[in-house]
């Protein structure tokens, strides 16, 4: 696949068959993700691979709306950044997400990232705190100094993604030219 196909195929998919992803498949789209350029080079994107259903259970409860696809989903990446490595961590991990999400569609699989950053843990209470406080409570499996910013949930796509339709984005680059 060209770059061009992988990005004209990516669809956030949600719904994922009991087809397990290959550990090696795994690790091939991490190690492509690990070369995402970083702020000075910093290298500060961390990942914990989840693919324990019970976990991936745990991990769906962090917020009341948006992550309940975990628990149906075979591998969950916490996407996370090592705070003391760089200040910009959160772009550095938004970078590679991207680069991870468009190597999972190269390996024929689907994405979804889900938003665990100051997100809350339940929309309508801000009172119950964080997707980060409850997830760290429920399920302490991120290293201290690490902070996530998402998870994306990967797996081999119960439904075909559908194209995109076609759009006029014209609007939304400006062209400064030398004329």
């Amino acid at each position: 696949m060209t770059l061009q196909e992988i990005v004209a195929a990516r669809r956030s998919c949600r719904r994922f068959t009991d087809q397990q992803p290959s550990r090696e498949v795994i690790e091939q789209i991490l190690a492509e993700a690990l070369t995402a350029p970083s702020s000075k080079n910093t290298r500060s994107t961390r990942y914990i691979v989840v693919t324990d259903p019970a976990k991936l259970k745990i991990m769906s409860q962090m917020r009341d709306y948006g992550s309940a696809l975990l628990s149906g989903t075979p591998v969950g990446i916490i996407v996370c950044g090592d705070t003391q490595a760089s200040d910009l961590w959160e772009v550095n991990c938004a970078i590679s997400t991207t680069i991870l999400q468009l190597a999972a569609e190269e390996h024929g699989l689907g994405s979804c990232w889900v938003h665990i950053k100051d997100r809350p843990h339940l929309k309508d209470d801000p009172s119950a705190g964080t997707a980060e406080q409850w997830l760290t409570e429920n399920l302490p499996i991120i290293p201290e100094g690490w902070s996530p910013l998402c998870v994306v949930a990967v797996g081999y796509p119960e439904v075909p993604a559908k194209p995109h339709a076609p759009k006029d984005d014209s609007d939304k680059v400006l062209w400064i030219d030398q004329m």
